[in-house]
């Protein structure tokens, strides 16, 4: 017991105590594990070596990475273009999705790919589906935007010449069938 009393609360204190207590690694475990890294295990750079999401905090604030690894493992310099803002490859991706979901060849495909599934879907369904996804993206959780990125993306290569983003068609289907089935912003 103190002459004074305490400047912290009780149940503070135990709470900074118990996460001090666990090791260094698991915490920044967790942490990485919190940060969103929307082209995780997607992105590649054009020698086919992937592209791994960081960040590093610089005055209270967080900037988030995708370095290669062949940087990682190498040095800077053995890869021309060996780390990307991620929030600009990102909006970059995310860009390109929004521009193909306008193509009349895409809405063609993606009809077809979930009148597999469900007949009675028609193309306007598709046309709705896609266009719906354009507005409601900034209002879905970073997971889910996540899970909706690994489900139409199969692989995105960066290059000092730019990026290809090449897509799954199987993933355009079953994205529209989760957009008319309501799925999808259900939670946002």
């Amino acid at each position: 017991p103190g002459e004074h009393d305490a400047i912290i609360d009780p149940g503070m204190w135990d709470k900074v105590h118990a996460i001090l207590q666990e090791s260094p690694r698991k915490r920044a475990a967790r942490t990485r594990a919190d940060t969103p890294a929307l082209l995780k295990g997607l992105l590649f750079g054009r020698d086919g070596v992937a592209f791994s999401p960081t960040h590093t905090r610089k005055g209270g604030r967080l900037y988030r990475y995708y370095v290669s690894q062949t940087v990682l493992k190498h040095g800077a310099g053995s890869c021309p273009v060996g780390r990307v803002p991620a929030g600009e490859i990102e909006a970059a991706v995310i860009d390109q999705l929004r521009a193909v979901f306008r193509q009349p060849e895409i809405v063609s495909g993606t009809w077809r790919a979930a009148r597999m599934q469900d007949a009675a879907v028609t193309e306007a369904d598709a046309r709705t589906a896609l266009r719906q996804l354009n507005p409601l993206w900034d209002e879905l959780f970073p997971a889910e935007q996540a899970r909706i990125v690994a489900l139409l993306v199969e692989r995105v290569d960066i290059g000092t010449d730019g990026l290809n983003v090449r897509l799954r068609v199987d993933g355009l289907g079953s994205l529209a069938r989760e957009m008319l089935s309501g799925s999808i912003g259900a939670a946002a």
